[in-house]
């Protein structure tokens, strides 16, 4: 269930970090303050791009430790103390949930084709039924939630639970004078096209999305 607690902005970004990083780089982690902090401030895979200092990331990891989330390691032959993340064990999630928990941490809102493009590189996520089925057991546990599409936009959105970001839930449409039933197949088929036309553009920014990554570039 959603926590108590909500985390900060500080707070979110670097717990996604943390996961990220554990199912990206294994080998570089845990994280030291100075690794978590260059993975927070990076300026791919984030949004809004940030600027913490150390001492704002020590400061978050320590009121993530109070609340569960994380942990403080001292690894064999190390003498810097780094941090793990407790997403498994303190919200009893799989990896490949808690990678699309830490990609809506990361970077705010998205889309399903979003999603299943981003969350990828931490855990395979093939299709979007593959990832329509994590994301009903999530909005089942009320760990993420339906988000107001973006302007301009009809696609969907999925939002997360855990921090104070502000989301825009999705609102009930505003009852409407009845149409002709000539409208009404009209206004169909149109809508009918225009999600046709949204699901072919997801899945060209999809693709063009791994495509850029692979070449080492960021859309």
């Amino acid at each position: 269930m959603p926590l108590e607690n909500k985390l900060d902005a500080n707070e979110a970004r670097l717990f996604g970090v943390l996961i990220e990083k554990s199912l990206t780089t294994p080998d570089q982690y845990p994280l030291s303050v100075h690794a978590a902090t260059a993975g927070a401030n990076q300026k791919s895979n984030r949004a809004p791009l940030m600027s913490l200092t150390e001492g704002e990331t020590t400061g978050a990891f320590a009121r993530l430790v109070v609340n569960g989330l994380a942990g403080r390691v001292v690894p064999a032959g190390s003498r810097v103390e780094k941090y793990r993340h407790n997403g498994e064990e303190r919200l009893k999630l799989e990896p490949a949930k808690l990678a699309i928990i830490a990609e809506l941490l990361m970077r705010g809102a998205q889309t399903k084709g979003e999603l299943r493009t981003r969350v990828n590189r931490m855990r395979p996520m093939p299709t979007l039924e593959t990832l329509d089925a994590h994301l009903t057991v999530l909005l089942k546990d009320g760990w993420i939630c339906s988000v107001a599409p973006a302007p301009g936009s009809r696609a969907g959105r999925f939002g997360e639970t855990l921090s104070l970001q502000d989301q825009t839930a999705v609102s009930a449409q505003p009852e409407s004078a009845p149409v002709s039933t000539t409208a009404q197949v009209g206004e169909s088929s149109l809508a009918t096209r225009v999600a046709a036309l949204e699901q072919e553009v997801e899945s060209l920014r999809g693709a063009l999305t791994s495509l850029a990554g692979k070449l080492g570039e960021t859309l």
